[in-house]
């Protein structure tokens, strides 16, 4: 595994702890994605959201009905207008997710030291002996001594809400387990999982194709997340099914890892999607809780090396229900960006926590804070060295445009781009400074109707650290014929200013197409 330990190397001022955290037009450049559901989506939250930082929002469907969705939607498209913030959207799928099925809504107290049996047999009443389960498979799936956790939250550690089980015995269909925690489950739904133990589910199922392909769809979501993705083939079936919904293609699939199949699959899975999502309360149950750090660590590293984004969930649990994380949680969430996270993933603490807003606030300083202890110089080293040579065009113009703009301290880093790649090849080099993605729409055609592209690309940059798209006007070329065209240029500085992040008399990086050339120029500003 490649050590990343990237604290800065000269000592740290003692007095610069003490300084207040200055705000800033962009909370961070680390991007922060937020679960919205019921205690966050009402357009005055979401809208406090997006000004807090929030910059990706993400929908869960292993909850929750198409039209509970669609509403939240409606009421973010509301807000992106009234704040006029750029938000992604992630359709993230339900995936082979067990279930134990509690039909009478009564809470069920479980205790220690007595026995539970699981049955597939939906038709039971659930009771502190007997739990329904969604699956028939699980008998032959599993064996005594195995492992089983059950809770309607299951993966926030609270063992008042989450109980452990022991498989003690397999009678026919029935699983007879031992108790060994003291719980009270509530509610209608349970999630179920058996450590490191394949679930015989197709990854993709028939639930999330008609989510898909309905409201998916209907919305043109920018991300799917791939719940439980255990091979690369998860990930080829899934492009494949996006294929065949019109320009659905160009939706980006982000592989969920969860589970010890995904982290056995990592380096595979790793080429065939288009970012990572580490899901940690999962895996903190598949693996020790002593190599989750280690996993973190090698798996982001990889990520980076392949400049593709990789986000990280579970970092400020406590915050579901108190306004400020504990110490433990804000050192997680910067050793996070000190690992190289692109983003941060919110899920209870948005979805049903009581302070959606301050959680998105509280996790934007803390990454801001990481973010200037980050060893911008010894990351920069290890990109290029990882590269090798003789390096692609591309990645030379992205290499030399942040080299540039550390050198001539810049304030801002401006890439023009239609596809998008030219601008995430910069960020893969962690420049200390934003990159401004100038996404120029081109036109195309399916022979029927003629239409713009350029919404997607932008917003699916939304995930990616330091980051920051506007799309230009259509009648702007992206390719300019001689260095006389500025009119776009002049758009992103403006765009700049307007955000505080140019101000007069700095210096700008800027990466454009000339005719055939791809050139990288420094300007310095004037009044």
């Amino acid at each position: 595994m490649n050590s990343n330990h990237l604290l800065l190397e000269e000592p740290i001022r003692m007095a610069s702890i003490l300084e207040p955290s200055k705000p800033s037009f962009f909370p961070a450049m680390t991007k922060i994605v937020g679960t919205l559901g019921p205690k966050s989506r009402s357009v005055e939250i979401i809208s406090d959201c997006l000004k807090a930082g929030m910059s990706v929002a993400r929908f869960d469907f292993s909850w929750g009905d198409i039209e509970f969705h669609q509403e939240t939607l409606e009421n973010l498209k509301t807000a992106v207008k009234s704040t006029r913030k750029l938000c992604a959207i992630m359709l993230d799928t339900g995936g082979p997710e067990l279930q134990v099925v509690n039909k009478t809504e009564h809470p069920i107290s479980l205790e220690a030291d007595t026995k539970v049996i699981l049955t597939p047999d939906q038709d039971k009443p659930a009771t502190s002996n007997l739990l329904p389960i969604n699956y028939h498979g699980l008998s032959k799936a599993v064996k005594k001594g195995d492992t089983i956790f059950i809770g309607q939250y299951l993966f926030t550690g609270n063992e008042t809400t989450s109980v452990w089980l022991e498989v003690d015995e397999v009678c026919s269909e029935d699983v007879v387990c031992l108790i060994k925690n003291s719980a009270t489950l509530s509610g209608t739904l349970y999630t179920l999982h058996v450590s490191q133990i394949r679930i015989d589910m197709p990854t993709l199922t028939d639930k999330d194709k008609e989510v898909i392909s309905t409201w998916g769809v209907r919305n043109n979501i920018d991300i799917l997340s791939l719940s439980y993705t255990r091979h690369a083939e998860d990930i080829r079936h899934a492009r494949c099914f996006l294929s065949k919904l019109g320009e659905f293609n160009q939706t980006q699939i982000f592989a969920k890892i969860e589970n010890i199949e995904g982290l056995t699959h990592f380096d595979e899975i790793l080429q065939e999607a288009d970012g990572i999502i580490f899901s940690r309360g999962n895996l903190g149950i598949d693996l020790p809780p002593e190599k989750v750090f280690l996993f973190q660590k090698a798996a982001l590293y990889k990520c980076n090396m392949m400049g593709k984004p990789a986000v990280v969930t579970r970092v400020v649990d406590s915050m579901t229900d108190n306004l400020r994380p504990t110490r433990a949680e804000a050192t997680d969430v910067a050793n996070a960006v000190l690992d190289g996270s692109d983003a941060i993933l919110l899920g209870a603490e948005t979805l049903r926590g009581l302070y959606p807003v301050e959680t998105v606030s509280t996790v934007g300083k803390i990454c801001a804070e990481a973010e200037k202890v980050f060893n911008q110089d010894l990351y920069f080293k290890k990109t290029v060295k990882n590269v090798g040579e003789p390096m692609s065009h591309l990645e030379s113009i992205a290499s030399s445009a942040v080299r540039a703009a550390i050198k001539v301290k810049a304030s801002a880093i401006i890439c023009f781009t239609s596809s998008g790649r030219a601008a995430r090849l910069i960020a893969k080099y962690r420049p200390t400074m934003p990159v401004i993605s100038v996404v120029i729409p081109r036109l195309k055609t399916n022979q029927l109707r003629w239409t713009f592209s350029g919404a997607f690309e932008a917003r699916q940059s939304l995930i990616v650290r330091g980051l920051f798209p506007m799309l230009a006007d259509p009648r702007h070329p992206a390719e300019s014929k001689s260095g006389s065209n500025e009119s776009v240029l002049k758009v992103a500085l403006d765009h700049g200013k307007a955000s505080g992040v140019i101000k007069p008399h700095d210096r700008v990086v800027v990466c454009q197409k000339l005719g055939d050339a791809s050139v990288v120029k420094i300007l310095e500003l004037e009044d």
